[in-house]
């Protein structure tokens, strides 16, 4: 099903974005003070956010590195990709292996801008912008077409970006990972997390206070079943679907988050 979205060409730095409120997270320069004031309301209520970005970010290098060391996936169509920070999925994937191909799909015009930049003397990397949901014209685009062969298993990665759709039927993040599992070879990967609370008062504040700043580019948060739900069907890895800093974590002393009012929960499931 294609719906027509308007994708902006233009950086509004008096709105903030998902993407740069990230980048704020991880201490990168991509961002504004509108990014950096609604990232400082947000922590009044839910203060463990910074480290919950920089546990995710890791948890999506563990699981690229595990990827293509354990499972030679070389392939990686990287949905809702945020603005460029160290150890991108490309970087991650080529230090294994250099012949490693790798698509960002954003629907931010900064992070198009800075991809482009980034990637521009690296011939088996690309950016697109696009929305998320817009599966058919994500994998016919050009660069996508050039770029990943989809006879062969690929890793399609959502990571940290399934709560910035709103519930649907035919969009929403369930038919989304419908949509995309059946277009993958077996032996195809989906990687999928996002946030999620078991406090109702906390699900409730953020999901309006994000979708108010965002001016309405988000979904809601959601709870464990929700995340649970979009991996029927899929070979869930171990160690199953978790609070993402204990997903095969490098050292037993990696950082754990000190509260726990909301986490990034999800996981790595495999195409039978």
């Amino acid at each position: 099903m294609h719906t027509e979205r308007h994708l902006s060409t233009s950086i509004d730095p008096t709105v903030p974005t998902a993407a740069r409120m990230y980048d704020h997270y991880l201490g990168g320069k991509d961002n504004y003070a509108a990014d950096r004031a609604a990232c400082e309301q947000l922590d009044k209520v839910v203060p463990s956010t910074r480290r919950l970005a920089v546990n995710n970010r890791r948890f999506l290098q563990r699981v690229v590195r595990t990827l293509t060391a354990d499972h030679k996936i070389r392939q990686f169509l990287d949905h809702g990709s945020g603005l460029p920070t160290q150890d991108n999925v490309h970087q991650v994937a080529q230090r294994i292996d250099p012949t490693s191909h790798v698509v960002y799909v954003d629907n931010d015009p900064m992070v198009l801008v800075h991809g482009r930049a980034l990637l521009e003397q690296d011939e088996r990397t690309a950016v697109i912008q696009a929305d998320m949901r817009d599966t058919e014209e994500i994998f016919a685009h050009a660069e996508t077409e050039r770029l990943l062969d989809f006879s062969q298993p690929v890793a399609v990665l959502f990571n940290s970006v399934m709560h910035c759709i709103p519930d649907s039927e035919t969009d929403g993040p369930v038919a989304l990972a419908r949509r995309v599992a059946d277009r993958l070879a077996p032996g195809s990967f989906l990687v999928m997390c996002q946030l999620v609370s078991e406090d109702p008062e906390v699900r409730a504040f953020v999901t309006d206070f994000m979708d108010k700043a965002t001016q309405g580019h988000w979904g809601r948060v959601r709870e464990e079943k929700d995340v649970a739900e979009l991996f029927e069907g899929l070979e869930i890895l171990e160690p199953g679907l978790v609070e993402v800093s204990t997903w095969r974590p490098d050292t037993e002393v990696a950082p754990r988050q000190l509260t726990h009012e909301w986490i990034e929960f999800g996981g790595v499931g495999r195409i039978p």
